[in-house]
């Protein structure tokens, strides 16, 4: 059985590899991809050399992927990461329906997209219900609003 197991080690750095990219998948931030090509590359020497060597290939190459496969990996996937608007800041420039009128220099109600908002005038002057308004700017879960 320890014959079998050492002439084969080569299925178990791979399944450690694939243990390893299953369990990024929930991490995300490529720490842990590291260490499955390193696992790739431990199989890869396995029929030619013994499982010190292997272990010290396994380490060397995951850290080096720590230091230079990673970094490039996370600048790629997250180059544009600056110019994506998430969640509430994507309402931001959108086009709301007064549901509720907004008083002077007051509150009021505006929905978009089926999602209700509490709501400011930027002038500070009155919105009538129904009326369409541009949103300007958000606090928190206030929108400043403007009449389109």
């Amino acid at each position: 059985m320890i014959e079998y197991i050492s002439a084969n080690l080569w299925q178990l750095w791979l399944v450690v590899a694939f243990i390893c990219l299953i369990l990024e998948l929930s991490m995300g931030d490529f720490f842990i991809t590291c260490f499955a090509i390193g696992a790739v590359a431990a199989a890869a020497v396995s029929p030619f050399f013994g499982f010190y060597v292997q272990l010290f290939v396994f380490a060397l190459v995951a850290v080096l992927s720590i230091f230079f496969v990673r970094p490039f990996a996370l600048r790629y996937l997250h180059r544009n990461a600056d110019s994506r608007v998430s969640n509430a800041d994507a309402v931001v420039g959108r086009t709301a329906r007064v549901t509720e009128p907004i008083e002077a220099g007051g509150y009021g109600r505006v929905a978009i997209d089926g999602d209700i908002w509490r709501a400011k005038s930027a002038d500070g002057l009155p919105i009538a219900s129904g009326a369409s308004v541009s949103v300007t700017a958000r606090e928190s879960t206030i929108l400043t609003v403007a009449k389109v």
